[in-house]
């Protein structure tokens, strides 16, 4: 199905919660809503669902208007992160009721499909129990199964994995990435994770405060952030930001550190230079810049070490491979690649990304920046 979004938005009094957007989601596949807290990724659910009807614009399906079709009219799954479950059904009945109600299929038919979401979600030890009998986890990924078996094509999910733990969250990201590749729904999958949209792929828009900020392939819009905004959001941790003056090709930083640029000599002043955490050194290689400090905080997560150093430039934070002893106040220099950098200009647009092998150019003529698909905003 082809879901289109034209100048929605959405307001109660003076609180705008949606500001005027226009989205087309790619039919058939992943796209990922992707923003922190309040950044309207449940509002426009609640809108693409028909749960909430907009102050503005419209809701095309397959080139029909729905706009204030109610939800009950509409072939839509939904999963949010307040999961809902029929507390008198047992589990297996919970994960079949969409099966019996929307197709006539033979109960052995059905008991199939519902054993194999039950055994996908790890909850086939499950069936014969009652949602009161689950933790939160496990009722969650009930609701889960549950929308995966109703086969609509429009699904909606709300940071479906949120209440679960870390190992668990890993491995149903892999089946929801296989279940979603195989299958023919529309999906719409809200996250606050950066890591979480890049794991699922697909396509991504970037929401912040209301606005839809840009919209194409996740790894697209990774890569080549259309500002400062996308960049903050799409990064964990966030991209280091360092403000900065570009003249003749170079960035003079605080403390008398330049960085070579190549490629933007015809951009002159005032820019903000970008480097992600993992894009940092401790050893010097050939033509990187020493950024020289102190070490402010190192913290192990996973089997990386995130280092927070004090510098000549301003705090930055750099991420390594494996686990680091690093003592707080030790001296340390961090190294910057040329080519690894990003430059945003005085408005936040980029002028500069790095060259990804086999990808697109880090800029083009006249100092506009290549941009994401314009399909859907």
């Amino acid at each position: 199905m082809q879901l289109r979004l034209e100048g929605v938005a959405q307001q109660a009094g003076s609180q705008a919660y949606l500001y005027p957007m226009t989205l087309a989601p790619v039919p058939g596949a992943v796209t990922i809503l992707l923003g922190a807290t309040q950044a309207g990724k449940t509002s426009l659910m609640r809108v693409m669902a028909g749960l909430d009807r907009p102050s503005a614009g419209r809701v095309l399906v397959d080139g029909g208007d729905v706009t204030g079709m109610p939800v009950r009219e509409r072939n839509v799954s939904m999963v949010y992160q307040q999961f809902i479950n029929y507390p008198s059904l047992r589990v297996f009945d919970n994960i079949a009721s969409p099966l019996r109600l929307r197709r006539k299929a033979a109960a052995g038919e059905i008991a199939a499909r519902v054993r194999e979401l039950a055994a996908r979600l790890h909850i086939d030890h499950l069936l014969e129990r009652y949602p009161a009998e689950l933790s939160g986890g496990q009722q969650q990924r009930v609701a889960l199964a549950r929308a995966l078996a109703k086969e609509a094509p429009l699904m909606l999910l709300d940071e479906p994995l949120v209440n679960l733990d870390y190992k668990l969250r890993e491995e149903l990201r892999d089946e929801l990435t296989q279940l979603f590749a195989h299958g023919d729904a529309t999906v719409i999958y809200a996250t606050t994770e950066p890591g979480e949209a890049l794991l699922l792929g697909g396509h991504t828009a970037v929401l912040d405060a209301g606005e839809l900020l840009q919209y194409g392939p996740t790894p697209q819009v990774f890569h080549y952030p259309d500002s400062l905004r996308v960049a903050r959001a799409f990064n964990d941790p966030p991209m280091n930001l360092v403000e900065g003056r570009l003249a003749g090709g170079k960035v003079a930083l605080p403390g008398g550190i330049e960085v070579p640029v190549p490629g933007v000599a015809a951009h002159d002043g005032p820019v903000t230079l970008g480097v992600r955490a993992s894009a940092l050194r401790l050893a010097g290689e050939a033509g990187a810049v020493a950024v020289p400090g102190r070490v402010a905080l190192a913290e192990l997560s996973g089997s990386d070490t995130f280092v927070h150093a004090d510098t000549a430039v301003g705090s930055l934070v750099a991420q390594f491979a494996g686990v680091l002893d690093l003592q707080l106040g030790a001296p340390v220099t961090l190294h910057l690649l040329p080519e690894q950098l990003y430059l945003f200009d005085a408005d936040g647009r980029r002028i500069h990304a790095p060259r990804r092998p086999g990808g697109l150019a880090a800029e083009v003529p006249g100092g506009a920046t290549t941009a994401t698909p314009a399909a859907g905003g």
